[in-house]
Order: C-alpha cells, then sequence, then structure tokens
C-alpha cells in the first residue's frame, strides 16, 4: 500500500500546524489516542478496498459494532435525492453506521459532512465532504460543497456540527445549525431526521465538561473520538429512523430558519 494512505501523524501536523513544535512524548501520546499503530495494520490487512466494502470492514470487523433499526420502513424508497439529518452522539461512528445503513436501503450514492481531518482515511474520502470545523473553509472546500448540493446524491448531515455533551448529568444533544433548513428549499430536498442513540465514555464528557469551566475554547475533547470509536468496540447501536418532512414545510414564514432547525431537533429527538 502506499504510504499516502497510512495515517501519519508526525505528516498531520507538519501539514496543519507547521510552527507547532511538540514534545516528542506528547506526540507519541497523539499517536496513541488516535490509534495510528492498529489503524495502520488494519489498513495494510484492506488494501485496496474502498468506500462502502472498506466501510462495512471498518464497522464489522474492526469495531465489531451493529445497529438495529426501527422504523426503517420510514427510509424513503423513491429516487429524489433526500437528505438526513441525524443526532450525534458519538461524534464517528454513528456517522459510519449511517453511511451504511442508508445506502444499503436506498441504494444510492451518499455524501456526508465530515470534519476536515477524517480525510486522513483515504480510502473513505470519496464519501466524505469536508468541513474546517475550527475556522474558515478553503476555497476547495466550499465548491466542494456547492458540488454535493447540486448533485443527485443523498445528503448526511449533523446539524448540530459537534457530538453530544453531558449537560446536567444528562447526555444533550447540541444545538443545531439552520443551514440544513436553507439547503433543503434551495435544493427542494425532503428531509428524514434520525435519532441515533449511544453515548461516549465519562472521562470524554468530564473533559469537555472542564475544558468549558477553564474558558479553554479549543474543543481539546476531539482528539479523543477516535478513541471513543475503538472504546465502543462490540457495541450495539439503536437507530431510530422519523417521519419524512416535504421541503415545502420551511417555506412556512411563522417560524424563523433558526426555529424550524429547532423543531427539526425536537422532532429527531422525540422519535420512540
Amino acid at each position: 500500500m502506499d504510504d499516502q494512505l497510512l495515517i501519519d501523524i508526525d505528516k498531520v501536523l507538519e501539514q496543519k500546524v507547521p510552527d507547532l513544535h511538540l514534545p516528542s512524548c506528547l506526540v507519541r501520546y497523539l499517536k496513541k489516542i488516535v490509534h495510528q499503530d492498529e489503524m495502520n495494520v488494519f489498513l495494510l490487512s484492506h488494501k485496496g478496498e474502498k468506500d462502502y466494502v472498506f466501510l462495512d470492514h471498518v464497522v464489522h470487523d474492526l469495531l465489531r459494532s451493529d445497529a438495529v433499526v426501527i422504523n426503517e420502513e420510514r427510509i424513503p424508497a423513491d429516487d429524489k435525492p433526500c437528505l438526513f439529518v441525524s443526532t450525534h452522539p458519538l461524534g464517528g461512528l454513528d456517522g459510519m453506521i449511517n453511511l451504511l445503513l442508508l445506502h444499503s436501503v436506498r441504494r444510492r450514492e451518499m455524501k456526508v459532512v465530515v470534519n476536515e481531518l477524517l480525510m486522513y482515511m483515504r480510502p473513505l474520502e470519496s464519501l466524505f465532504v469536508p468541513v474546517n470545523v475550527n475556522g474558515k473553509q478553503t476555497r476547495e472546500q466550499m465548491a466542494s460543497m456547492q458540488q454535493m448540493w447540486e448533485s443527485e446524491v443523498d445528503v448526511l448531515s449533523f446539524p448540530a456540527g459537534k457530538c453530544a455533551r453531558k449537560q446536567q448529568g444528562v447526555i444533550t444533544e447540541q444545538p443545531w445549525h439552520k443551514s440544513f433548513v436553507s439547503k433543503a428549499i434551495t435544493y427542494q430536498r425532503d428531509v428524514v431526521p434520525i435519532r441515533f442513540e449511544g453515548e461516549n465514555s465519562r472521562f470524554f464528557y468530564n473533559l469537555a465538561l472542564w475544558r468549558a469551566r477553564l474558558g479553554v475554547k479549543t474543543n481539546i475533547e476531539m482528539l479523543y473520538l477516535v478513541d471513543e470509536m475503538f472504546g465502543a468496540k462490540g457495541k450495539q447501536f439503536k437507530v431510530r429512523i422519523g417521519e419524512r418532512i416535504p421541503w415545502q414545510t420551511y417555506l412556512d414564514k411563522s417560524r424563523t430558519a433558526q426555529q424550524w432547525a429547532d423543531w427539526t431537533r425536537l422532532k429527531a429527538i422525540s422519535i420512540i
């Protein structure tokens, strides 16, 4: 396998933060929490695979995870491109399982909007559309996003932008950004809400809590999302599909775009 396809934290740091010189012990720790060696062994053993074949092996072989789908009949059977909006409890594995599920039922090309760092998972890059969660979008990212919306592919999005956090002892879905509402209208895409049930470790939530209390704005806990994914090995999750929402619903001016986003979020977290 081409070395470019392997995960290399040294190269990632060099590309993303070339002026930052971390102690070697910290670099080794970063390699540990992103499971660099384990991931590269897996990549080498599945060389040549990509897209849904590779994704299936990541979910079922590497992570030994699975999902029980509730209300699967609500997944649209027609060929009209849809916008699937999901709760985001895990920060990685929920996206992979949702992708596999929707593709297996719809049998259509799909794209999922992800943190740009996931683009280093080369066998899956054709399924991803990257966004920079910590700053402005590059011209290439904006062009890729525009191309996705103008195409006929299904889109999977996590409008919260970041995974759920614990608030007053309760794991809570973060507020949803309103942009998906305007996209649904502009590109006339019906919206299908999804409730993915799951949770990260106590360590993850405590780290997020103390980071916020100390006034640190940088999303430090994001560094642990790969480790959280490996911590979910062997787990089975529930995925609940909501009722299809016609895009024309959002044309009603009795609510603002943000209020419609809040309404859709409530629909998603209330799916039974």
